[in-house]
């Protein structure tokens, strides 16, 4: 792995799409241990903050970014080009029905379910490799909540969940205070091989 996690949000383009912000990136990308021929699928990429890293570090692999939001999609294009990610193919259209005829993945990453969690987690089971591993980042208690609701009932799977707070420092006038950010749930689920 060459790839440093953790490129600085303002590194990215960002339009008005919401961006998985720098420290939750790297957990995630932490718990979903990307090897470099891995293949990953990115639902609910975003501005592809995500897709990019993940891509770097799946250097001789590739990233299938799914996004429904037009604007979403020329952001991950414009943010692949920009880190030279060229391993990352984006898909506009929504999950599940965008997984029909993907590859068998490695790693799965889940943003965005647009209240559709349950059957994208089902499209999610049949594509991934046995020893592949599900991860879910859930900004609302429902999401997480349904994402462990119906990763649970799946006996195959080994499922942790954390809850992440990050506060981060603003200058304010001649000051310093923190700002917290949004908390995020990370919900690493591993299919047994």
């Amino acid at each position: 792995m060459n790839h440093k996690l953790g490129i600085p949000d303002s590194e990215f383009i960002r339009g008005g799409i919401p961006m998985t912000k720098q420290e939750i990136r790297i957990l995630t990308l932490a718990k979903a241990g990307i090897g470099a021929a891995d293949t990953v699928i990115d639902i609910g990429a975003g501005t592809g903050s995500l897709s990019v890293e993940a891509a770097l570090l799946a250097s001789r692999g590739r990233v299938i970014a799914i996004e429904r939001e037009p604007e979403g999609v020329d952001l991950i294009k414009v943010n692949a080009a920009k880190f030279q990610a060229a391993n990352v193919e984006v898909i506009l259209g929504a999950a599940p029905e965008a997984l029909a005829g993907l590859p068998a993945a490695d790693v799965i990453l889940i943003g965005g379910s647009g209240g559709r969690l349950p059957e994208i987690l089902s499209g999610a089971d049949r594509l991934l490799k046995p020893g592949g591993r599900i991860i879910i980042t859930a900004v609302t208690v429902e999401t997480l909540a349904a994402a462990l609701g119906s990763m649970r009932q799946r006996t195959e799977y080994n499922v942790e969940a954390c809850c992440i707070q990050v506060t981060r420092l603003q200058q304010a006038g001649a000051s310093n205070m923190f700002k917290a950010l949004n908390p995020i749930y990370i919900i690493a689920c591993g299919k047994n091989g």
